[in-house]
């Protein structure tokens, strides 16, 4: 099992890049077209009032997160759903803002608790 110190310090950066690719509503709507199947950019644009441009924008923002795969065939590319990267955040996010044994608060000084407030 992985530390969760080297983890959260390794991942930050590539969180908080992820959470910007999600933090779009046109994104998210193509994660959740791409949940159910990999989609080619014609599919996806069935379903929005966008330019090919705009959606090239928005894809090219998902896959250089991590969050969407691309797989190009021909003149087609299949977009998919990065299951590795969308593992990762689950495995990570209950780490963030649950208390644990080895919780980087206790590394802050004004976070620590007194002795009699833990046994309390």
């Amino acid at each position: 099992m992985r530390s969760f110190f080297i983890v959260v310090e390794v991942s930050y950066e590539r969180l908080a890049t992820i959470f910007k690719a999600l933090s779009d509503e046109t994104r998210l709507h193509i994660i959740d077209m791409l949940s159910c199947n990999e989609l080619c950019a014609a599919d996806i644009l069935a379903s929005f009032n966008l330019s090919q441009s705009t959606l090239s924008y928005h894809m090219k923002i998902l896959i250089d997160a991590g969050v969407v795969n691309s797989q190009r065939n021909g003149l087609w590319t299949r977009y998919s759903i990065n299951e590795e990267t969308f593992g990762d955040i689950l495995d990570i996010l209950p780490r963030l803002y649950k208390t644990k044994d080895e919780c980087i608060c206790a590394q802050i000084k004004y976070c620590r608790l007194d002795e009699h407030e833990k046994e309390a």
